[in-house]
Parts: C-alpha cells; sequence; structure tokens
C-alpha cells in the first residue's frame, strides 16, 4: 500500500508534525486557527455555490425535494441541515430529507463499513422515487465514499439535479455531479480527521447555500425569519417579536394579530401593515408566492 494519497485531506499536516507534543495552549491554538482555511475554502466555492442555488431553485419551485447523501461526519451535517429546515422556514418535512450511511442509528453511534457499499447509497436513494424536479446534495470530504458515489450514479439516472460538495479537487463527487462545489480545505491538523476543518468548511457551505435558497423562496422577510415554526414557549417568545419588529406595532397588537392569523408570522405582518383581516392577508401572501413585499403591494 502507497503512503502516497493525492487527496489533500488524507495527507499529514506539514506544520504540525510534533502536534503531539504540544502543551495545552499550543495545542488548542493550532486547532482554532487552522478553522480559518475552512472559511478561505467555502468563500473561494461562492461561485459554485451561487450556480447550486441558481439551478436548484426552479426544481424547487416546481415541488422538488433537497435530499441530502453522506457518510460519516459529512452525513451527518447534511442531516443536521435537512432537520433544520422545517422549523426554521416551515420547509415541508418530507421535501428535506437526510440519507446517511448505516441509517438513523449513524447518527448517534458510527456504523462502520456502511460507507463502502455503492450498491446501498443506490438502494437508499432509489427508495425515495427520486424524480428531475428534485435536487440531491451529495457530500463526501474525501470526494471518493462508494455510498455517495453509488446515489449520485441512482441520482443522476433518475434525472435529478446533483450537487458534489468535497473538500478535494478532481475526485468523482465533484467530477461526476452536475455542480461541483469544491471545498479546498487542505491537510488537517490530525491527519485524515475531517471532522476538522473539512467538515466545519461543509456546514459553512451548507448553511449558506440551503438558506439562501431559502430567501430565494420568501422564507424571510428583510433579515427576519418570518416562516418560522412555532412549536414552543420560546419560538412564541420569537415570533411575538419578530412580529413588532416588521410591523411596528406594539406588544398587545401583535399579539392579537398573531392569534388571528394562527401563529403565522407572516399573516400577522401583512394584517398589521395592510389592516385587513387573516383571510385578506393569506390571499394577498398566496397571490405574491408567499412574499411579505409583494402582499404588502398587493
Amino acid at each position: 500500500m502507497s503512503l502516497t494519497d493525492p487527496r489533500k485531506t488524507e495527507q499529514p499536516h506539514p506544520e504540525h508534525a510534533d502536534l503531539d507534543t504540544y502543551p495545552t495552549d499550543a495545542l488548542v491554538r493550532a486547532f482554532v486557527d487552522d478553522q480559518q482555511q475552512a472559511l478561505a475554502a467555502v468563500q473561494a466555492a461562492t461561485a459554485q455555490i451561487v450556480d447550486a442555488v441558481d439551478a436548484a431553485l426552479p426544481r424547487l419551485r416546481a415541488g422538488g425535494r433537497l435530499i441530502y447523501v453522506g457518510a460519516g461526519t459529512s452525513g451527518r451535517l447534511g442531516v443536521l441541515d435537512s432537520v433544520e429546515l422545517p422549523p426554521t422556514f416551515s420547509w415541508p418535512p418530507e421535501r428535506a430529507i437526510g440519507l446517511l450511511a448505516g441509517g438513523e442509528g449513524a447518527m448517534f453511534r458510527s456504523v462502520e463499513g456502511a460507507e463502502d457499499s455503492p450498491a446501498l447509497g443506490a438502494a437508499d436513494l432509489a427508495a425515495l422515487a427520486p424524480g428531475p424536479n428534485d435536487v440531491v446534495l451529495l457530500v463526501s470530504a474525501s470526494g471518493t465514499a462508494p455510498y455517495v458515489r453509488g446515489a449520485l450514479e441512482a441520482a443522476r439516472a433518475a434525472g435529478c439535479l446533483t450537487i458534489g460538495i468535497a473538500n478535494n479537487p478532481g475526485v468523482p463527487v465533484a467530477l461526476q455531479a452536475e455542480i461541483a462545489i469544491v471545498l479546498d480545505s487542505g491537510a488537517e491538523v490530525i491527519s485524515g480527521s475531517t471532522r476538522l476543518k473539512a467538515g466545519t468548511a461543509q456546514k459553512i457551505a451548507l448553511n449558506s447555500l440551503s438558506s439562501t435558497l431559502m430567501v430565494r423562496l420568501n422564507k424571510v422577510h428583510g433579515n427576519l425569519m418570518v416562516d418560522l415554526r412555532v412549536t414552543n414557549l420560546k419560538l412564541q417568545r420569537r415570533a411575538l417579536r419578530l412580529t413588532r419588529l416588521a410591523s411596528g406595532a406594539d406588544a398587545a397588537a401583535a399579539q392579537a394579530a398573531l392569534a388571528a392569523a394562527g401563529g403565522s408570522v407572516k399573516r400577522a405582518i401583512v394584517m398589521l401593515k395592510a389592516a385587513v383581516d387573516a383571510a385578506e392577508a393569506q390571499r394577498r401572501l398566496d397571490a405574491a408566492d408567499g412574499s411579505v413585499r409583494g402582499a404588502l403591494r398587493a
């Protein structure tokens, strides 16, 4: 077996050959400082993220799903992004699906060998009956994970939009996907431990991509998260605060509007700003494709 691996994520870091001898303060600084390269890697891939958003938007507007596929840390980050979309943006949970090599149990405990099967990746993707409006995000730090590559082939065969996210250039996940987001974060402080800055870069990229999509899908008004799903006391307080910020109403008026709007911040804002009832506010929002600005112009 060759000691040379062309993937940067697998190479020893040239600056930290004696990592195990560092005093604690230097050790912590080494890990923290190295994370700066994660942000730089995402910044360098901004144009690729823009391309991914532009390609995904028409499919999602046509009813498509966001399907995240990954193994290990990469897969868990995909699942995390998928499960945060419904409460944050009221995105339908059936349209944000995370596929993780080894299944749900692998979210909490490593399932050895699960990522080594391209057939399993293809089968897990095929079980979702994917179609041409679906957007499949294939996340692999190495860019070579067999599970992810199997899902990629199945997604392409089904006509899905495929977006490959990898931390190495020139790898299959990047080369074979329709759109590649290459996060060239380099060697890890602990060689091969891509839960470090490679994972950080993936988290930033996924956050940026999905959040941009949600803004473009009218889930945000100004910079306010107005399409959140209110499911607990904390979110009730947040909904009230957002309604007041967007409308300028006092607490009593905002609370009354939220109650009449069934907890919908969007409806409450339109009710307060346009002086209409909940039904009319919803009609205006529907006509404006969910845009609060559009509803207020109606």
